[in-house]
């Protein structure tokens, strides 16, 4: 049988050889090699990722365009366009600064009425996207865990490089999920949210509304209701929590029964949020790479010493192996 020794692998069995004990020992003479290129690594290249990784997502910090207290007044105000390609029934306009939307301005056609409904914003109201604050939170404290180890700091073991990564990740991956995956939420609770009192005129009872992020895009979806019959109890089955109920949706609230008669979605794409999503998963994937050249660079010495000792317990004493050279 043949053995062929890897590349970067050098041995010398006379350095291992034992006859008093339980046979040969066979090991790698340029082991010292090995952990001097992962003392490089530990030394050099983790701080050159983690530099890179500080970089990337105070790129992305910079993009949630967060207030300085006292000067929330001066961050950039934006406005979008709400639309859809499949319905015109609700049109409207947002103002988004930073992670509130300031000023709603919507416009909803009435189902099968010409008549149209306009509501905006109170001027004394904002509404705080609770996605993009969290999301931007779980960035901020990233990057507190990369400022914790300067490049003075001195990492000892791959498992500690491991360990900042795992920790830097669960904060990424947290922030990404709160721009992927909107809140589930019930009907009662859409229906008593703090959203409905922020507009004025009042929106009537039998229109809710409900703002969220999803990806790259801020949605609003408007629910027109009918209430059903006080003796209605055949078929009636109170629906669940969801990010988007859909028509015969039921629910009860103030001994009031409700059936969603229609359902209207409307959005927009907020280019920085897919800027962010984008540092996100490049941040990922560095973290990823860190982790994988750590546990490749530990790897061979142990592997390949085993491999030999178990394959060549009666190899000669005299025999001397190089790179790439075959054990017969």
């Amino acid at each position: 049988m043949d053995v062929l020794l890897p590349d970067h692998v050098t041995c010398d069995v006379r350095h291992f050889w034992d006859t008093t004990s339980s046979g040969i020992y066979i090991g790698l003479d340029r082991k010292s090699r090995t952990e001097e290129e992962f003392n490089w690594l530990l030394k050099e290249e983790v701080h050159s990722v983690l530099k890179q990784l500080q970089d990337v997502l105070k790129e992305a910090s910079r993009r949630f365009c967060m207030p300085t207290p006292g000067l929330e007044s001066q961050l950039k105000q934006e406005n979008f366009i709400l639309g859809s390609s499949t319905m015109d029934q609700v049109k409207g306009v947002l103002t988004l600064q930073g992670e509130a939307l300031t000023q709603a301005d919507i416009n909803l056609k009435v189902a099968k009425s010409s008549q149209v409904l306009h509501f905006q914003f109170r001027d004394d109201k904002q509404w705080k996207l609770q996605q993009i604050q969290d999301a931007r939170n779980h960035v901020i404290q990233a990057l507190q865990l990369l400022g914790s180890h300067d490049e003075s700091y001195q990492f000892k073991t791959g498992a500690e490089v491991n360990k900042l990564m795992d920790a830097v990740m669960l904060q990424l991956t947290r922030a990404r999920n709160r721009l992927t995956t909107p809140a589930s939420l019930t009907l009662p609770e859409l229906a008593t949210s703090g959203l409905m009192k922020m507009f004025t005129p009042p929106m009537p009872g039998d229109v809710m509304v409900n703002f969220y992020i999803n990806l790259s895009k801020l949605c609003l979806t408007v629910y027109q209701l009918h209430v059903l019959p006080p003796n209605t109890t055949k078929n009636f089955k109170p629906v669940g929590s969801s990010v988007l109920h859909n028509p015969g949706a039921m629910f009860e609230l103030n001994n009031n029964r409700f059936e969603v008669s229609h359902v209207h979605k409307v959005e927009c794409v907020v280019p920085w949020l897919n800027d962010t999503l984008v540092f996100f998963t490049i941040s990922l994937q560095l973290c990823q790479q860190l982790k994988d050249k750590v546990r490749s660079s530990k790897a061979p010495v142990s592997l390949w010493s085993l491999m030999l000792l178990h394959e060549h317990k009666k190899t000669p004493p005299h025999l001397t192996l190089s790179t790439g050279e075959a054990l017969v």
